[in-house]
């Protein structure tokens, strides 16, 4: 097979590329951790005006790719320098889902999320759902949603949220799930926002007979929502292969100038061999993320078998070169002015999103025995 990008994604990569390099700076990062929303407004315009957000959408949807493979190129060079953007939030899982159930009013709003003047969150998670899509307790009545929503990514910035409630069924149900679409200034919703550990920022969000508009049929959202958060997945996978690749980078570059004993520690045979063991699981990760691109648009199990073993396999290579780039490094690794510290930090918590390791082993072999 030929895995070579075609002429416009390897444009696409490039110039993204370029425009990241040029951008994130440590003076940004120094700045977008002390600011409220965690992440840069200028960062977020010159993504729109690129079309980069439009990369993550089909010609039909207003934007010019939406393949999965235009969503990993994305992701991975966002990771390379360690973005803090709220791409996946607002593009793939807000814009996503507008596109996907949204009606004509409703997809003027994919418009400005396109061109980067609309900033959407997903407000799905609960206190006691942990990484069980199916399990809601906010509910609606007569168009009035009451619930909290936990750890909602971007929710403090974002404009309008997509919120789930549940409108029939038991509290684990997969059918009675509805989503609505939520201004960020309806009445009734209060959100708590606060920074995350590997940069950017969450909410915690109560609804008290808060008023939404509904998106999709009553009560089936939750196809529409796997289906968004296989697609957030490979998005996040993508990002933490670029993040690997950053990392690699950077040791490789320690090694070569640290000296110990008159020479170079990356002339050390041990350290050599950890580096090669490195190079090798990152290969296996983004060879995971590029099968899991192929087979995005397959059915339902055949995707989730793809979306499960991606995420237990990024899981394991995000720990492992997360440590080993630590250790090699010694104590600079742990200091915040490097650049280590920022990518190591948002590699390890790339396991936190969208289900971690033990949660899709489980997924996996339920799946596969099906």
């Amino acid at each position: 097979m030929n895995f070579d990008l075609t002429d416009e994604r390897q444009m696409l990569q490039d110039g993204l590329r370029r425009f990241l390099r040029d951008q994130y700076t440590p003076d940004l990062l120094a700045q977008i951790a002390d600011s409220d929303t965690g992440t840069s407004s200028e960062v977020w315009t010159g993504l729109a005006e690129m079309g980069i957000i439009g990369a993550l959408f089909t010609e039909d949807q207003g934007g010019f790719g939406g393949a999965g493979f235009d969503v990993a190129l994305v992701a991975e060079e966002m990771g390379r320098v360690g973005a803090t953007d709220p791409l996946i939030d607002t593009g793939i899982l807000g814009g996503g889902l507008i596109a996907a159930l949204g009606d004509d009013v409703q997809q003027t709003m994919l418009e400005e999320v396109i061109v980067g003047t609309r900033q959407m969150a997903l407000a799905h998670g609960e206190p006691s759902s942990r990484y069980d899509l199916s399990r809601v307790e906010t509910t609606v009545i007569d168009g009035k949603l009451t619930g909290r929503k936990a750890v909602v990514v971007n929710g403090g910035a974002a404009d309008t949220l997509i919120v789930s409630a549940r409108a029939s069924g038991d509290v684990a149900d997969t059918d009675g799930i509805s989503l609505f679409v939520v201004a960020a200034d309806a009445p009734g919703l209060t959100r708590r926002s606060y920074p995350l550990t590997g940069g950017g920022h969450a909410a915690e969000i109560t609804l008290d007979n808060t008023p939404g508009t509904p998106l999709g049929a009553a009560g089936q959202g939750f196809e529409a929502l796997t289906a968004a958060h296989a697609r957030a997945t490979l998005a996040i996978s993508a990002e933490a292969v670029g993040l690997m690749d950053a990392i690699r980078v950077l040791t490789t570059d320690y090694l070569k100038t640290r000296k110990q004993f008159g020479q170079p520690i990356g002339k050390f045979q041990a350290l050599q061999h950890r580096m090669a063991d490195v190079l090798i699981e990152i290969e296996q990760a983004r060879s995971a993320v590029i099968n899991l691109a192929g087979h995005l648009d397959a059915d339902a199990q055949t995707r989730d078998i793809h979306v499960a073993a991606t995420k237990i396999l990024i899981g394991q290579v995000a720990r492992l070169v997360a440590e080993e780039s630590i250790q090699m490094h010694g104590g600079i690794g742990m200091t915040q002015e490097y650049a280590l510290a920022h990518l190591a930090k948002r590699l390890v918590m790339v396991d936190h999103r969208f289900g971690d390791t033990l949660y899709h082993m489980d997924r996996f072999v339920a799946l596969a025995v099906a």
